[in-house]
């Protein structure tokens, strides 16, 4: 030992590492001051893209505040760590070669390695892209009521990788973002209630119609309902002959998740005005044909008398 670590060793370490010093080291103190600038500025135009995003998203819709700030955070944050990885990959790979360490074979092992993950993750890759796609195109939004491939209720929360939904029996159904097929958004900036109101087909359908009009005004009317109410009720009209009864359509546009409210309290008070002016509500029912000619069911006095004089 004392042959190796002798006076030429220490004399030719000593001027190694002054060499490095001079020469390496304020270079990788000036990396690494870079760095420190590098994720300041990265940090301070995620912020600053964050509150530009924010004033657009508010003059474009009417979507509540804290809404926005959960999606615009999600993204950030998203954004933030992205910006990070990039920035500290560059550092590490520049400082090892500042310190004398080839970088080729360790990035060809991470190219296999990540080539590997890749295929055992390729679900999950695709689940994560899906979801920031979600988000960024605000696509639906925590609060929201939604029909996921075929399944109805409110987001309660949504994730890079799934997203999650309650139904109206408090059912909580997961989906994995990349398996969603379809997305049915039934509350993103208004809502509306349509209505499909069978009466007789002996009835007045203008009166029928006024007295429509008539309660969704009430209802604008009603301090309880008005500020939920965006704009008067649409009448389109006679809408088809069904079996028993003449079907009329009408929609009433509401602010989001305020339709089946609306909705409800609109039909009671159709039915009571309904009620009040004998405008016959049907349900299904048939009628018998006998022909004009031998009109059924009709006995003269003249044949109730035959038949009792017969019967003597």
């Amino acid at each position: 030992m004392e042959k190796i670590f002798n006076q030429d060793f220490w004399t030719t370490f000593a001027k190694s590492l002054s060499e490095w010093i001079i020469n390496e080291l304020p270079a990788i103190v000036l990396l690494s001051v870079l760095l420190l600038i590098s994720l300041r500025v990265g940090s301070f135009l995620v912020k600053k893209l964050k509150t530009i995003l924010a004033k657009r998203t508010a003059h474009r819709t009417d979507e509540p505040n804290t809404e926005v700030e959960k999606r615009l955070n999600t993204l950030m944050g998203i954004v933030k760590k992205g910006v990070a990885i990039i920035i500290w990959s560059m550092f590490i790979m520049i400082f090892l070669k500042k310190i004398n360490i080839d970088i080729a074979p360790i990035l060809a092992g991470a190219g296999i390695i990540g080539l590997a993950v890749g295929f055992g993750a390729q679900e999950l890759v695709r689940d994560f892209i899906t979801g920031f796609f979600i988000l960024l195109e605000n696509q639906i939004r925590t609060g929201d009521v939604a029909i996921i491939n075929g399944t109805g209720g409110l987001v309660e929360k949504i994730e890079l990788r799934t997203i999650t939904l309650r139904d109206l029996s408090g059912v909580v159904h997961i989906f994995q973002n990349g398996k969603i097929n379809s997305v049915s958004n039934m509350t993103k900036d208004w809502s509306a209630m349509v209505f499909d109101i069978g009466v007789a087909y002996k009835e007045d359908l203008n009166k029928v119609m006024k007295l429509m009009k008539q309660v969704a005004d009430g209802m604008m009317e009603d301090k309880e309902f008005k500020n939920n109410i965006i704009e008067p009720m649409e009448i389109f009209g006679l809408d088809s002959f069904g079996d028993s009864a003449l079907v009329i359509k009408g929609r009433i546009k509401t602010k989001p998740i305020q339709q089946w409210t609306i909705g409800r309290e609109y039909r009671k008070r159709l039915k009571e005005v309904f009620d009040e002016h004998k405008i016959e509500i049907p349900f299904p029912h048939q009628t018998i044909y006998w022909g004009e000619e031998i009109e059924p069911l009709k006995l003269t006095m003249e044949k109730a008398e035959e038949q009792v004089n017969k019967t003597k």
